[in-house]
């Protein structure tokens, strides 16, 4: 079992990794052929809202679904459960995305006033087609879901890249003829095509009972455990709506600069926080199935002290080289290096955000764990309110820069919030325990950036990417080195738990 989920691992990283680059590609051709034009602020603009509930669909469904199907299952009930959830799905996600695509010209004009006309069109008809797309992406949530659960955590990072990958094609066949919306249409093919190849591998394994009739008690049981997860995964879309709705009073391309900075300086959250949020969360679950509470702890543990250990030395380097790595990914075509600069002026003040999200997610697991998602909500509706009086008092002092630093500066009063809740919930954690972790791993992190940033220096007039890579691997090999000497044990726990195999051996 654990030589399983340690494959699993490595291949659920490998595909997080492929994700995030078809992600990045994505941004990329955005701005190849948008640049940090109306058109790429409406388009962006546009995609938040739907993906709100996206998100609230897909994540939320992985965060609910796999404890209670993991109960089921253990009842013997695990076909009619995931059929039941599934068939709900079905009705929700069609709601949803009819009510979306006949209030689009409602909500867009509301939420972003000072859009040019032509914006405010071609926004409104952008996200309706978004919308549209839930239906499927809904069903697609469920799926990925019980992957999840089956530790087969690649089909879901497989769902989402034919997602990514149908849009970019799209854009390469037909942006020049009908401009972003070619983006938009190729992702609702994307969820489609997504939609039947989970199905094909589903289907056979007869997990699923899909022709009974629908027991509304069934499905209102689980989404009133669902709900608060979903609204809890929302609100972090909600704040990027804020941010997004305070950058549409700005100049021209405000909104791009702040979308393409997050989605650059989240990367590593992306790839390795919610890699290791995901791995650990079926342990979590059974460790709460079995009443095995000291297990579940030092889950939480070992996973907070793993996720610093990679994500602090990952924001660091990238906040040293966020010019080249700006400069070198999206200048060229219509985006220029006054984009880049301000895009990168953006993403510094994004760096406290990745850090705080990126530990949250792990205690964000354990909540959900326990089946107390609810608390979660609560918390993060709090964080709105702070969100939008961190935007009016930040903004009308630095301007749209004020955005990404209200984000980093709620996130982290977020995530001590939840700690502190958490904290209590559980009857305590080895605080000592994690305190010298994190000193450890913060002297490692700086003695890295004390070596590679002379290095920067000398090297500043090679091509951007050859400093990247000199500067990628240098930092590496000195944080490595560094956190090893220092005998870090999050270090040791990841090395045994990749290399287990060998050591047998």
């Amino acid at each position: 079992m654990k030589s399983k989920l340690g494959l699993a691992s490595v291949l659920f990283i490998g595909a997080s990794l492929l994700l995030k680059v078809s992600g990045l590609i994505r941004d990329m051709v955005i701005a190849y052929y948008f640049g940090d034009s109306f058109v790429a602020d409406a388009y962006l603009a546009a995609f938040i809202i739907p993906n709100m509930f996206i998100l609230f669909m897909r994540n939320g469904m992985k965060n609910a679904f796999v404890p209670s199907y993991i109960e089921a299952l253990d009842k013997q009930r695990g076909e009619w459960h995931f059929g039941q959830v599934f068939k709900g799905t079905i009705v929700i996600s069609l709601v949803i995305a009819l009510l979306g695509v006949a209030l689009a010209p409602v909500y867009i004009p509301l939420f972003y006033p000072e859009f040019s006309g032509q914006a405010t069109d071609i926004a409104i008809r952008i996200s309706a087609i978004f919308f549209a797309a839930i239906l499927f992406i809904g069903m697609n949530a469920v799926l990925e879901a019980f992957f999840d659960s089956q530790n087969r955590f690649t089909m879901s990072m497989i769902s989402q890249i034919i997602v990514i990958v149908t849009s970019i094609g799209s854009a390469f066949l037909f942006a020049n003829r009908i401009g972003a919306y070619s983006l938009a249409i190729g992702y609702v093919a994307g969820a489609v095509i997504a939609l039947f190849v989970m199905l094909f591998s589903v289907i056979p394994q007869k997990v699923m009972t899909f022709r009974r009739k629908l027991d509304w008690l069934e499905v209102r049981q689980f989404y009133w455990v669902f709900i608060p997860v979903g609204l809890t995964v929302a609100v972090g879309q909600i704040n990027l709506m804020v941010g997004t709705m305070f950058a549409s009073h700005f100049q021209e391309g405000a909104v791009t600069y702040i979308n393409y900075a997050k989605n650059l300086v989240h990367m590593p959250q992306g790839i390795f926080g919610v890699t290791i949020g995901t791995i650990i969360f079926p342990l979590l679950s059974k460790a709460i199935t079995t009443d095995d509470r000291k297990l579940f702890k030092r889950g939480i543990e070992q996973g907070l002290t793993s996720m610093y250990l990679i994500l602090l030395p990952s924001v660091i380097g990238m906040l040293v080289l966020m010019p080249n790595i700006i400069s070198l990914l999206y200048e060229r075509g219509e985006f220029t290096a006054g984009a880049t600069m301000a895009t990168t002026q953006v993403a510094y003040m994004y760096v406290g955000s990745v850090l705080c999200f990126s530990l949250n997610n792990i205690i964000n697991k354990g909540f959900y764990s326990l089946k107390k998602g609810h608390l979660i909500l609560i918390i993060s509706s709090l964080s709105i309110l702070l969100n939008m009086v961190l935007n009016f008092i930040l903004t009308a002092w630095i301007g749209y820069r004020g955005i990404p630093l209200a984000a980093s500066l709620m996130a982290f009063g977020y995530v001590g919030a939840q700690f502190v809740v958490f904290y209590k919930l559980v009857n305590g954690l080895q605080l000592k325990y994690l305190a010298v972790e994190c000193i450890k791993i913060t002297a490692a992190t700086g003695i890295m950036a004390a070596v590679v940033y002379p290095i920067l220096q000398l090297i500043g007039g090679w091509h951007d990417m050859l400093q990247i890579i000199v500067i990628a691997l240098t930092g590496a090999i000195v944080y490595f080195i560094s956190a090893y000497v220092l005998h870090s044990q999050a270090l040791r726990f990841l090395l045994n738990h990749l290399f287990k195999k060998k050591r047998k051996a």
